[in-house]
């Protein structure tokens, strides 16, 4: 049976055709230095897998002093000896968590474990857990960038992993991309500073999604299973009549110019209604929800839609988007990860943006 099926607790009564391995920072002399050091600038290659197989969970901890470690160090994925990354992400972000903060939160996929006084913290420690499966026909490679200012003094991991014989051929590979746009163009600008309650401009139409925010743009046959989008409300009113909801996911499939899959507003999309609440579930809710009491109405937040039992197919080409406020009228940062999987080769990822690009604003730094 391919083991790659064997993901419910039904299958588990089946027999596993593999062998289970690990990779991790243990301290081979037998003491108890189970971490590595990272220099600030240096890439440590966590793994180096050269065989046919599937990695099942990754753990990571991490202490570096720098309070944006979270955003400015970079994850990287190689499959199969291709020349650029199926996963190119900040760390924090890919777990589920932006703006560099620090949560504990529990999904299906990913989940991170924070101490009490840690919780909602810039720059926090905190236990990070991936349980996406990552298969891999011939080898698989991954590795942690350090762009902070400050050597990683500890990072603690653990990669389990399936080792197989041969990779069945129809198995896609798992990719994972960062985006950002900070800020998104507002069509009407700042409505908060300019007195607009954005309930009154509900009549603008948006029907093509030519100014919506990318989330992903892929090329090749696979399916979407989800994304994490981290919102900063800098437009504040203090009656919170800018808020960032009401902006319309649409997915364009296969070349698509208008969407066919066209929903009614992001706190829809993010499962949840009547606003975004502090609510975490095993397919979407929220990660981070934070309101900033020296900003009436700013506020920010990191909401997640996990397309598991759903995914999104498709034979040649993904645009997945949103609106930024109805009908993009709205001037917020936004950023995302984009979960999905897919044949090789893959469209390239956008530039990432520079570490200091990635980091919070200066004004709401805590």
């Amino acid at each position: 049976m391919n083991p790659l099926t064997l993901s419910t607790l039904k299958a588990l009564t089946l027999r596993r055709y593999a062998r289970t391995r690990r990779v991790s920072s243990y301290d081979k002399t037998g003491g108890n230095a189970d971490c590595w050091y990272i220099p600030a600038g240096e890439t440590a290659t966590l793994a180096d897998i050269q065989s046919a197989g599937c990695i099942t969970h990754i753990w990571f901890t991490v202490a570096c002093q720098d309070r944006d470690y979270l955003r400015k160090t970079l994850l990287k994925m190689y499959w199969d000896n291709e020349p650029e990354p199926s996963v190119y992400v900040p760390l924090g972000d890919f777990f589920g968590l932006g703006h560099g903060i620090a949560q504990s939160f529990a999904s299906a996929p990913l989940a991170t474990v924070a101490p009490a006084e840690q919780e909602g913290k810039r720059g926090g420690n905190m236990a990070m857990n991936c349980y996406w499966q990552m298969p891999f026909a011939e080898r698989a490679v991954i590795q942690i960038v350090n762009e902070c200012d400050e050597p990683i003094r500890a990072f603690y991991f653990y990669i389990d992993y399936e080792e197989y014989d041969a990779l069945p051929e129809d198995s896609l590979r798992f990719h994972a991309q960062y985006r950002q746009e900070c800020p998104t163009r507002g069509i009407k600008g700042e409505l908060g500073r300019q007195g607009i309650d954005i309930g009154t401009l509900f009549n603008e139409p948006n029907v093509d999604g030519r100014e919506n925010y990318v989330i992903l743009e892929a090329e090749g046959a696979g399916h979407y299973v989800g994304c994490v989008l981290s919102v900063h409300n800098i437009d504040p009113n203090v009656d919170g009549l800018t808020w960032w909801g009401e902006g319309d996911d649409m997915f364009f499939i296969d070349g698509e110019q208008l969407p066919s899959l066209h929903g009614t507003g992001s706190e829809d999309y993010f499962c949840h209604a009547w606003g975004m609440h502090d609510r975490a579930y095993p397919y979407a809710g929220t990660s981070i929800y934070e309101h900033d009491p020296r900003y009436p109405g700013r506020h920010k937040c990191t909401s997640y839609r996990f397309h598991i039992q759903d995914p999104v197919v498709f034979t040649k080409s993904l645009k997945v988007t949103i609106e930024h406020g109805h009908a993009n009228l709205q001037n917020n940062d936004y950023s995302s990860v984009a979960f999905w999987y897919q044949t090789e080769p893959h469209k390239p990822h956008p530039p990432m943006p520079g570490k200091w690009e990635r980091c919070a604003r200066p004004d709401t730094l805590r």
